[in-house]
């Protein structure tokens, strides 16, 4: 699938994971439009994680490194918003931005690399089982309805266990900029050590 030079930006409080599902509430009329772009072109947008300001109504700054996301489902929900269910895609880094007259923000972006296909190291094997443990949780249902299992991928894992673990946004933004899984392993057990989660 070719990939587009440049995206749409959705700045959200949120770090989304490539394979992590992204249920939303659009009310913005610069998003609805953009929503309706994605669907009719199938095109993916780009979800930055805010550096500082807010979701709605004004011009957030936002982090330049993001991963896109794919609508999968969309409904109007009891209260007139558009709700949408998105996947992560693919990892990006903005390389410029600039806004639309309705303040929708594009980004050209260059597309960082996808991981090497390979299994959960032994020596994370411990990490494995307890996202397993999590995902069999009571309470966390609409999660992990939303998830495409990959449990031979070290990528998945190490992605699912940095959505669900109780991270700060920017431990989880760390965690998205690192390339290789077995790195990602390292950083997120040495947070979880530290937060003696572990």
């Amino acid at each position: 699938m070719t990939l587009p030079d440049e995206i749409p930006l959705f700045p959200l409080d949120v770090v989304l994971f490539p394979g992590g599902p992204l249920p939303l509430r659009i009310f913005e009329p610069r998003y609805v439009s953009m929503v309706g772009r994605c669907l009719r072109e199938d095109l993916p947008f780009g979800v930055v994680p805010i550096s500082a300001g807010s979701e709605a109504g004004g011009d957030a700054s936002f982090h330049l490194l993001g991963s896109s996301a794919r609508i999968r489902d969309f409904d109007r929900l009891p209260d007139g918003m558009l709700g949408i269910t998105c996947r992560g895609e693919r990892r990006f880094r903005v390389l410029e931005h600039r806004s639309q007259p309705d303040r929708l923000v594009l980004g050209r972006v260059e597309w960082l690399p996808e991981p090497v296909r390979e299994p959960v190291p032994p020596q994370f094997r411990s990490l494995e089982r307890l996202l397993g443990r999590i995902l069999d949780a009571e309470g966390i249902e609409r999660y992990r309805a939303l998830l495409e299992p990959d449990w031979d991928s070290a990528d998945w894992v190490v992605n699912r266990l940095a959505e669900v673990m109780p991270l700060p946004n920017g431990a989880r933004h760390m965690l998205l900029g690192i390339d290789e899984p077995l790195e990602r392993f390292e950083l997120l057990y040495a947070l979880l050590q530290d937060q003696r989660l572990v």
